[in-house]
């Protein structure tokens, strides 16, 4: 015990000294369990079930799928395209399948640019299309006094203009502007103040665009926002390690791995992240597809902002299905959703496959009952 603290004193020492957030290997075993979970869900090639988190995490891991991940990516854009194009032309309530909302569209473009693609051609510009008229939707409905809220939420504000910015796609500053102004004024937002997840959205947003150098006019103001999201993810970290908590911390470490910060504990905060987050693999603590796609790429030393330039020849292990049974893998679950300031209060139980965001919930909802 003593030569392993001493050993943590002495690496938390040169992390602080380098002023960079690294991550030390971990055991590849157990790397190699938390993708063993994105596989099952790779079998679900219905649009309400696709997720291209899980292609854009395997891709900046050091794991993979194999033909199995090319034949995700394949059914991805089949299904995205034809009903993103598809929302173009016909808005009609009638039309029953389902549409992909603004964060599953910036998923999409990330897993593109993910295999080295940039998304072109007259379908792409239309998909760049949609994702700029989400946002300008979003910027109106926050409004010019920034009294009012996105109709989705800033985290999702950040990773649409993430997507764009991988894409090398320009973005009005106003639109930027927005997402610069919740940052810079937290603590006075309507609806109180910004998440880690959130803010760490942000400046990997920022940090692209930062990088890409597009938008010369907000240059300044960007740069002191990376660093007002870098001071306010390092005062969350918890006594355990974590960076607000133990689900938030993956997206906040690929925010401070692009970071630089001298006079800063940055090393020393990470190796306390690094260990919180081990306990937590070793205890099975991630379940859900999305924190397991955040989390792959920072075991990896990569990040969201690595897609400005992916590198899709990087050796990476092949991955074997873990050794259980379909209904272990894909169980279903009851979460009761209440709502109780309507009249009169909603309050249903939803079933929902093991490992469902509360996006999935909220979708089956409305299908099953009368939610909006």
């Amino acid at each position: 015990m003593g030569h392993l603290g001493a050993l943590l004193f002495l690496l938390g020492g040169l992390g602080a000294l380098a002023d960079i957030c690294e991550i030390p290997e971990v055991d590849s075993k157990l790397v190699e369990r938390l993708g063993q979970h994105l596989l099952p869900w790779m079998d679900w090639l219905s649009l309400e079930y696709l997720n291209p988190s899980i292609y854009v995490g395997l891709r900046l891991s050091s794991l993979q799928a194999g033909a199995r991940e090319a034949f995700y990516l394949h059914i991805l854009k089949l299904n995205y395209q034809q009903s993103v194009l598809g929302l173009a032309i016909n808005d009609d309530n009638s039309n029953n399948q389902a549409k992909p909302s603004m964060g599953q569209l910036a998923l999409y473009l990330l897993a593109l640019r993910a295999n080295c693609e940039f998304v072109g051609g007259h379908k792409g510009d239309r998909l760049v299309s949609q994702l700029k008229r989400f946002l300008e939707d979003e910027k109106r409905a926050i409004g010019s006094n920034h009294k009012g809220q996105p109709l989705t939420s800033y985290y999702q504000y950040g990773l649409g203009i993430l997507a764009l910015c991988v894409h090398q796609k320009r973005l009005h500053d106003s639109v930027v502007g927005k997402l610069l102004y919740a940052v810079e004024h937290d603590q006075h937002l309507p609806q109180g103040p910004l998440s880690v997840d959130t803010v760490a959205m942000a400046g990997l947003a920022f940090t692209c665009l930062e990088r890409s150098n597009l938008n010369p006019n907000q240059g300044h103001r960007i740069t002191l926002a990376i660093r007002t999201v870098q001071e306010k993810i390092l005062k969350a970290q918890t006594p355990e390690g974590h960076f607000g908590n133990v689900y938030s911390t993956p997206l906040a470490l690929q925010l401070l791995m692009n970071s630089f910060m001298p006079e800063k504990k940055l090393g020393t905060a990470c190796l306390k992240a690094r260990a919180a987050l081990l306990a937590s693999m070793q205890e099975g603590a991630f379940k859900n597809v999305l924190i397991i796609s955040q989390l792959l790429p920072v075991l990896n030393g990569k990040s969201y902002v690595d897609l400005i330039s992916p590198d899709c020849e990087a050796p990476r292990v092949l991955l074997q299905p873990a050794v259980e049974t379909p209904s272990q893998t894909q169980a279903l679950i009851s979460v009761m959703l209440k709502v109780p300031s309507v009249l009169p209060p909603y309050r249903h139980a939803i079933s929902v496959p093991a490992g469902s965001s509360l996006e999935d919930v909220l979708k089956k909802a409305q299908e099953l009952t009368r939610f909006t």
